[in-house]
């Protein structure tokens, strides 16, 4: 009986070890920056949708301790999309690579692979702050909501 008990322990150890490498990806350090100061934001939530598809990965998105934030997103993935809340999570920020755009809400698509490869750092229509992104690393610009930006449902 025992060397049952030891092949089949043997078998279940395999088997974790096969589902945690199944669940590896990419993994990407997020920075979310006020798009007039330039100031880290620590959000409330992350939006985070891939490859032009509808459902949000929330189970994704990991927040750490010192603020910092990081995704990690399917091997296969080729795009994402973050949107950021504050308040109670029922509030989002305005990105501002679309502040100046008539649709402010729409969904803007980054490649995975430059993040990757080099590093990106999204377009600050808000005001003229300058960043430099490290390989691995998407920074992008956000602003609260006023009054004059409609409603978002």
């Amino acid at each position: 009986m025992p060397k049952i008990r030891t092949l089949a322990g043997l078998a279940l150890v395999a088997a974790v070890c096969f589902s945690l490498h199944a669940q590896t990806g990419k993994t990407i350090k997020v920075e979310l920056r006020d798009g007039k100061s330039g100031k880290l934001i620590v959000p409330s939530n992350f939006l985070l949708r891939i490859d032009h598809m509808e459902t949000i990965h929330n189970e994704w998105v990991q927040f750490h301790d010192d603020g910092s934030v990081t995704i990690t997103v399917p091997d296969s993935a080729k795009e994402i999309s973050l949107q950021a809340t504050y308040g109670e999570g029922t509030d989002f920020y305005v990105n501002c690579d679309a502040a100046k755009q008539s649709d402010k809400e729409r969904e803007i698509w980054y490649p995975i692979a430059i993040i990757m490869r080099s590093g990106v750092v999204a377009p600050n229509e808000c005001s003229k702050t300058e960043y430099t992104a490290k390989p691995g690393e998407f920074v992008f610009f956000v602003r609260r909501r006023n009054f004059l930006d409609p409603e978002r449902f």
